[in-house]
C-alpha cells in the first residue's frame, strides 16, 4: 500500500520532494529494498496516487524503438506503444522500463513518458493506446541467450505438465516458450526455454524427476535465439504468422520451434542466426517507416473520455498491494478443433509454405505451436481452428504433408481453449503451476499449451471445459479483477 499524506503536505508547502524510490518498508517497519524496477515502480505509482497526468522516466535512451538500435540501426524510434505491447517487448528483453512498473501503470492507468537524460527529445508515451489501429506488428525482439529443453515421451495423461513445471518452479527458475506437442501412441513431447544460465540447473531438476514422470528422455540446445513480432492488431489481421515464416524463409532461417499468443508470435532459430532472422523480419513488417494513422499523444488526449476519478485511484493504490496478481480474466473458447502435422522436415521455409496454403484456403488459425517430435530429429505443428473448419483443414493439411514428405497427420474436434489472461504473467510465475493443478485435480487432460506474458492458455476437451473454467476462478478468485 501507499501513504501519501507526509508527501503532499510538503509540496502543498512549495517543497520539491525527493523519494529514494528503490526502497520503503516492509509490515513491521523495517526498511527494505523493492528489488530490480523499483524505482521505475515507485514513480509510476507516486505519479498513479498523486493524480499527476503522467509519470515521466528520464534514462539513458531517448525512447522506445522498434527493436534494439544496437542491433539494427534502422530501429525507429516511436511516439506511442500500448501497455500490453511494451510488457511483451519487456519480457522479451527490451531493457528500456522494468516490466513491473509497467504491469502497475496499466493496472492504474497511469501514462509513462520514457525521455532522455541527455536531449530534448519528445521520447515516447506507454499508454493503453496503440501507435497505429492497422498495423499489425510494432515492434520486434531478440532474446539472444536461450535454450531449449525437451522431455520426450511424456505419458499423455493428467498431471504430467504439473510434475515437470512444479519441479523448475521449485527452483525458481522462469520459464519461457512452452509447448506440448499432441499425444501419439499414448505419449506426447513437452519442450521449452529456460536463460541460458539455467540450463544446467533445469536438465539437474528434470533428472531427479524423469522416472517418477515415465518419461523417454531429454534433450537440450544450448544454441538457440528467440525471435519474436509483437503487435495488438494481429489478432483482427489474417496472415501475420504466414508473413513471419515467410520473411525467416528468405532470409534462409531455421525454425525449431513456435508459439503465439494474442499479440506475439515467437520463433526459436540457431543462435547464429538470429540477428538476421530479426532484420527480416523488422523489414517485411516496414517497421521502419512510420505507419500512416500514427497518432500523437496530444491527438489521443483529446480523443479520450473522462477517465476514472483521481479519488477512485487513490483508494485502490492505498488499498492495493503492490505486487499483488491481477488476472483480467478466465475464459473458455469452445467449439476448436486441432489439425496436427507430424514429421515435418526440419528446414527452412516449411512453416511458411504451410501457413501460406491454409490462409490461402480461408482457414482462420488460432493457436499455433512447433516442437520435437522425438523422431529423427524431425518435428510437429499443431493449429487450432474452429470446429466447422476441421474437414476443410485436414485436406489442406493432408496435401501438404504429401507435397513435403511428412510423416502423417491428425485431427481432432470437440477441443477447447481454456485462458487465463492477466498483467505480468511472466513475473507471477505460479500461475501456470495453478493451472496445471488445478485441470491435474480435476483428472483433466492438458492437449497443447501456450503461454506469453499476458495468458497461460491451455487445450482440453470440450466435455471438461465448464468444469475447467470453474475451477480456475476458484482458485484464482482473490486476484480476479
Amino acid at each position: 500500500s501507499i501513504s501519501t499524506e507526509r508527501m503532499q503536505r510538503l509540496l502543498d508547502e512549495g517543497n520539491v520532494v525527493i523519494a529514494a524510490g528503490f526502497q520503503g518498508i516492509d509490515e513491521d517497519f523495517n526498511i527494505t529494498t523493492l528489488g530490480r524496477g523499483g524505482s521505475d515502480t515507485t514513480a509510476v505509482a507516486l505519479a498513479a496516487v498523486l493524480g499527476a497526468e503522467s509519470c515521466e522516466i528520464y534514462t539513458d535512451v531517448d525512447g522506445v524503438y522498434t527493436t534494439d538500435p544496437r542491433v539494427l540501426p534502422e530501429a525507429r524510434r516511436v511516439e506511442r506503444i500500448s501497455y500490453d505491447e511494451m510488457l511483451e517487448l519487456a519480457s522479451l528483453g527490451a531493457s528500456v522500463m522494468h516490466n513491473r512498473s509497467i504491469e502497475f501503470a496499466k493496472k492504474f492507468g497511469v501514462p509513462i513518458h520514457v525521455r532522455s537524460s541527455f536531449s530534448d527529445t519528445e521520447g515516447t508515451m506507454i499508454v493503453t493506446e496503440q501507435e497505429s489501429a492497422t498495423s499489425p506488428v510494432s515492434g520486434a525482439a531478440m532474446t539472444p541467450d536461450e535454450a531449449r529443453v525437451t522431455v520426450l515421451g511424456v505419458p499423455d495423461v493428467p498431471g504430467k505438465s504439473l510434475e515437470i513445471f512444479s519441479a523448475i518452479a521449485a527452483k525458481k527458475i522462469a520459464v519461457d516458450m512452452v509447448v506440448q506437442n499432441v499425444g501419439d501412441r499414448g505419449k506426447a513431447d513437452v519442450s521449452f526455454t529456460v536463460r541460458r544460465d539455467d540450463l544446467e540447473t533445469t536438465l539437474a531438476t528434470l533428472g531427479e524427476v524423469i522416472d517418477t514422470l515415465g518419461a523417454d528422455g531429454i534433450t537440450h540446445d544450448d544454441d538457440v535465439s528467440k525471435v519474436s513480432v509483437v503487435g495488438a492488431n494481429m489478432a483482427e489481421q489474417a496472415g501475420v504468422a504466414s508473413e513471419m515464416f515467410r520473411a525467416l524463409a528468405r532470409a534462409d532461417v531455421n525454425i525449431q520451434m513456435i508459439t503465439t499468443s494474442e499479440i506475439k508470435i515467437s520463433a526459436l532459430v540457431p543462435r547464429s542466426q538470429a540477428s538476421t532472422a530479426l532484420r527480416a523480419v523488422h523489414r517485411s513488417f516496414q517497421l521502419h517507416e512510420k505507419p500512416n494513422d500514427a497518432k500523437s499523444w496530444h491527438q489521443i488526449k483529446a480523443d479520450r473520455e473522462a477517465g476514472v476519478e483521481v479519488e477512485t485511484l487513490i483508494s485502490r493504490l492505498r488499498d492495493d498491494a503492490l505486487e499483488a496478481l491481477t488476472l483480467t480474466g478466465i475464459s473458455v473458447l469452445d467449439h476448436q478443433a486441432r489439425v496436427t502435422l507430424m514429421g515435418v522436415p526440419d528446414r527452412p521455409g516449411i512453416a511458411a509454405d504451410m501457413f501460406e496454403r491454409i490462409g490461402a484456403a480461408g482457414i482462420s488459425v488460432d493457436m499455433i505451436v512447433q516442437g520435437f517430435d522425438g523422431i529423427d530429429g524431425s518435428t510437429s505443428v499443431s493449429f487450432t481452428v474452429g470446429e466447422g473448419a476441421l474437414e476443410a483443414g485436414m485436406k489442406v493439411a493432408k496435401e501438404i504433408a504429401d507435397s513435403h514428405g511428412m510423416r502423417g497427420v491428425q485431427g481432432v474436434g470437440k477441443i477447447a481453449k481454456v485462458t487465463v489472461s492477466g498483467i505480468g504473467l511472466r513475473s507471477h510465475t505460479h500461475v501456470a503451476t495453478l493451472l496445471f493443478q488445478t485441470l491435474s485435480e480435476s483428472d483433466i487432460n492438458v492437449e497443447m499449451i501456450s503461454t506469453s506474458e499476458l495468458q497461460v492458455n491451455a487445450v482440453i476437451s470440450s466435455s471438461a471445459a465448464e468444469t475447467a473454467k470453474k475451477g480456475l476462478e476458484k482458485v484464482f478468485a482473490g486476484s480476479l479483477g
